[in-house]
């Protein structure tokens, strides 16, 4: 048998495209991490209010937090986000992409309003901690009344 006859085995030849591959995974890794480093991604996982404050324009809500009797009784979270760990990290997730679009890309109402589904949980809060100052105003289902109606600088009030 001569050396024409033998199958040699193929090698594999390299191309560019595992390069290309993993130069744009890695840029996007690179990048995913430098944007969670510079916006302080991480500090919204705490219960520190301040992380509502990462973005300039929620100051004037810290502040006004800082003044009202909930300061010393409740965070951000406690008023703004459903209690079970599962609700309350997707309530999270849902409202940092929100915001994240809304604030890169200049998209938002000012003066900030709430929206219908973060009222909701509001809501719930506010009635659940309140429970028994309020169990007979709101025992009737069929009526609405929301907390925040009569009550809409409780968390918040107004600079004196």
């Amino acid at each position: 048998m001569d050396d024409a006859t033998v199958a040699r085995p193929r090698t594999p030849q390299r191309g560019w495209l595992p390069v290309l591959l993993s130069a744009a995974i890695g840029a996007l890794l690179g990048s995913s991490l430098f944007v969670l480093d510079y916006a302080e991604g991480l500090s919204y996982l705490s219960d520190d209010p301040r992380a509502c404050a990462n973005c300039h324009i929620m100051r004037p809500q810290l502040d006004a937090w800082q003044r009202s009797s909930h300061a010393a009784v409740a965070t951000c979270n406690d008023c703004h986000t459903p209690h079970d760990p599962i609700g309350k990290y997707l309530a999270k997730a849902r409202n940092g992409w929100n915001h994240s679009v809304a604030f890169t890309l200049q998209r938002f109402e000012e003066p900030i309003r709430i929206k219908p589904a973060n009222l909701a949980v509001l809501e719930r809060n506010c009635r659940g901690c309140h429970a028994a100052l309020v169990s007979e105003i709101v025992g009737h289902e069929d009526e609405v009344l929301g907390c925040v109606r009569c009550h809409r600088d409780a968390g918040h009030p107004p600079a004196s």
